[in-house]
């Protein structure tokens, strides 16, 4: 099973967060950055867009996910060191409904949960639990088929 750190800005809401209910899972660690905080990625894979493609190849790391708006994640970046793997994911559309009035969401960009999911699913462990409470799930899963993704 593939260890999971979360990292979330302090910025965001956790009654709109995909993952709010998957606290608790022995799996993944909820760390909230906040001033003067760090974390050290060294021997992580970090889902990052603009990176080598997550394959296979890439199991045996645990996962950094980084939980933000795409406009307030520089701050929890700049909270990162040491030398991590960064690794983007196939792009396939959110289900997750966006509406932002301040910036443009990049291509490519998926909810926190979906981006979990289907890492995980690169990796060879599909957790279907992760998505049990995601209410696009079926959306989600989908979009993921027809892309050729999912079986």
């Amino acid at each position: 099973m593939v260890p999971i750190s979360v990292i979330r800005h302090p910025k965001e809401r956790r009654s709109k967060c995909s993952l709010t209910p998957l606290e608790g899972r022995a799996d993944i660690d909820f760390f909230r950055a906040r001033p003067n905080w760090s974390f050290d990625m060294t021997g992580f894979t970090v889902l990052a867009l603009g990176a080598p493609e997550l394959s296979p190849e890439d199991a045996g790391r645990p996962l950094l996910l980084l939980d933000s708006t795409w406009r307030l994640l520089p701050q929890i970046e700049a909270c990162l060191y040491g030398r991590g793997v960064r690794r983007t994911l196939p792009a396939v559309p959110t289900a997750y409904p966006r509406i932002s009035k301040i910036a443009e969401d990049p291509m490519g960009g998926l909810a926190s949960v979906e981006a979990l999911f289907l890492a995980k699913l690169l990796l060879g462990e599909r957790d279907d639990a992760l998505l049990a409470d995601y209410y696009w799930r079926d959306v989600f899963l989908e979009s993921l088929k027809r892309a050729d993704l999912l079986g």
